[in-house]
């Protein structure tokens, strides 16, 4: 008799998964996750390193205006301008006269610019 299928008794030789096969495929999945939470790591350290050419231009404040619109002060130089920011365009708002002086605690206070693990104690009550 001819069997209808190529190979009918490969699909029983397969053997069940036991622990240490859990095991294998534990292990490899937590390789993985080290290796993209470094790369992560790696890559912000390096975003970093290159992008800045001393002070010439600094973000002072942001502030939204709608849901993709944004007023932005820099500090240019010894210049303030205060830009608005949308998307596809970005215009030059004012340049301030006097300087506006921005604590740092002003600026550690802004929910935006605080970092995600910061926003993680402060939502779990920590």
């Amino acid at each position: 008799m001819s069997h209808l299928f190529a190979a009918p008794h490969a699909a029983a030789a397969a053997a069940p998964v036991g622990a240490g096969g859990l095991a294998s495929v534990t292990l490899a999945l937590l390789v993985v996750l080290a290796a993209i939470f470094g790369v992560a790591w790696v890559a912000r350290r390096v975003r970093g390193i290159g992008n800045r050419l001393g002070n010439a231009i600094d973000v002072l404040a942001d502030m939204p205006l709608g849901p993709k619109e944004r007023a932005v002060l820099l500090k240019v130089g010894t210049e303030q301008i205060l830009i608005g920011v949308a998307p596809g365009r970005v215009s030059a708002l004012h340049v301030l006269r006097e300087p506006i002086e921005i604590p740092k605690a002003a600026t550690a206070a802004n929910p935006a610019a605080a970092s995600f693990g910061a926003l993680l104690k402060r939502s779990l009550g920590k």
